[in-house]
């Protein structure tokens, strides 16, 4: 049998109602058969919306088939013991050329309950952002569920609503339950739980190209929504050259930035995890077992479990890379 080897996947493209063209402009997508894009899934194991290996001798197998096949060795044992033929994690680029739906996720236990499904932890790094350009995460103030309705009954929900100026670099974790938005001319890498379930809060009144609003999901999302208020609520680091500087921990993933001026190995052999690297600036070599893959600003790769110690060095000029395991 051939070797598992990092793979890059097929883009799913989404023609959203607030999507735009930054996506081919930054991040060199390709949706010419779309008006616009939204969103591109980068790796996904959604139900329906499975992503297509698109290099190697895998090309053109499902993420899915390739769990089938490989099991422990392209996610770990442990991942697979948990998740089975469902790849844990979501990997999108969002646009927003105007603003997203407010919205929450809900948990892990109320998804399972309503929906059969995962709930939807998620964490936003900004690739870019408009100047003025604020997103919404959590509160402004304490609050509990009856003054949160108090609010939304009379039209008043974005005075509670915490928003944030943000620039590239800002990094944003969104547990389970916290009530998010983002604005206008902000373009994010989205890592997530495999879920697609979301409660729609409020949709600025928005209706499509038939005059139909988009529904709202009031009574769902009240029980969702975790009402604790945060001081702050984004996420503080500094970066430091090469050298892996951790963003975000939590049960579901772990994401590190990596700012490479040189060749970097990275040794995963105690972790029995696959490894996604989501490639923000520059082109980088991936090498292992005297094999190479070249990669670049827009290219999301998945390294399987299996390939446990590689080296990643830039091609030209500085990388700079999201790391994302389990």
């Amino acid at each position: 049998m051939n070797s598992l080897y990092p793979m890059k996947f097929v883009p799913i493209c989404k023609d959203k109602i607030w999507g735009g063209q930054k996506l081919s402009e930054l991040l060199n997508k390709d949706f010419s058969h779309l008006p616009n894009c939204g969103e591109t899934w980068e790796i996904s194991g959604v139900r329906d919306e499975v992503s297509v290996v698109a290099n190697g001798f895998l090309k053109d197998n499902t993420i899915e088939e390739l769990l089938e096949v490989y099991m422990g060795d392209l996610v770990g044992d442990k991942v697979y013991d948990q998740f089975g033929f469902e790849f844990p994690l979501l990997i999108k680029f969002i646009d927003a050329n105007d603003n997203l739906s407010i919205q929450v996720h809900p948990n892990d236990e109320l998804a399972l309950e309503r929906h059969d499904a995962f709930g939807k932890t998620e964490m936003w790094y900004v690739i870019q952002a408009d100047p003025g350009a604020k997103l919404i995460s959590g509160f402004n103030r304490a609050i509990d569920k009856e003054a949160y309705l108090d609010y939304f009954k009379k039209g008043q929900l974005e005075d509670i609503l915490n928003f944030e100026e943000v620039k590239a670099g800002d990094v944003f974790f969104m547990p389970a339950g916290r009530v998010h938005a983002i604005g206008k001319g902000i373009v994010v890498a989205e890592i997530q739980q495999t879920s697609d379930v979301t409660y729609r809060i409020y949709d600025f009144n928005r209706v499509d190209e038939n005059g139909k609003a988009r529904e709202l999901h009031t009574d769902l999302a009240v029980d969702a929504i975790d009402y604790q208020f945060e001081k702050n609520y984004r996420t503080e680091y500094k970066e430091v050259d090469n050298v892996p500087v951790q963003l975000v921990k939590c049960q579901y993933f772990t994401t590190d930035i990596l700012n490479l001026s040189q060749p970097l190995e990275r040794d995963f052999s105690g972790f029995d995890t696959f490894v996604i690297y989501i490639c923000l600036e520059g082109e980088c070599t991936i090498t292992w077992e005297g094999k190479g893959l070249e990669f670049k600003k827009g290219d999301t790769i998945l390294v399987p479990a299996i390939i446990d110690i590689f080296e990643l060095s830039p091609v030209i000029g500085n990388v700079k890379l999201l790391e994302v395991y389990i």
